[in-house]
């Protein structure tokens, strides 16, 4: 097969490179093999800028919406996990003992 008939054909393409992986002291004569290669390198090649300049802006924008997500879910579990002095409920003191096991007060000079 030619390098064009196997560009138009990608599925007779996928066939032939997976033929010619199989067998590797076969491929680096056969002449299928090539031009599978050859193929392989120039669709590489034939990628539109444009598709390529979209698929990376999609790409980006869908990594900042998932580093978004993780921040705010970051931030939730933050202010779950953090506490606030001022919302802790108020617990009475009771005054110490007025009797013999208080501490001793120091004399007077």
């Amino acid at each position: 097969m030619t390098v064009a008939d196997l560009m138009e054909d990608r599925v007779t393409l996928d066939g032939v490179l997976m033929k010619c992986n199989q067998t590797p002291s076969k491929a680096r004569n056969d002449s299928d093999c090539l031009n599978a290669r050859i193929a392989i390198e120039r669709l590489a090649k034939d990628v539109d800028p444009a598709d390529e300049a979209k698929r990376n802006a999609e790409f980006e924008r869908s990594r900042e919406q998932l580093r978004l997500s993780q921040e705010r879910a970051r931030q939730d579990q933050e202010a779950k996990s953090k506490v606030d002095a001022y919302s802790l409920p108020m617990v009475p003191v009771d005054p110490a003992p007025a009797g013999g096991a208080a501490a001793p007060s120091p004399p007077k000079p």
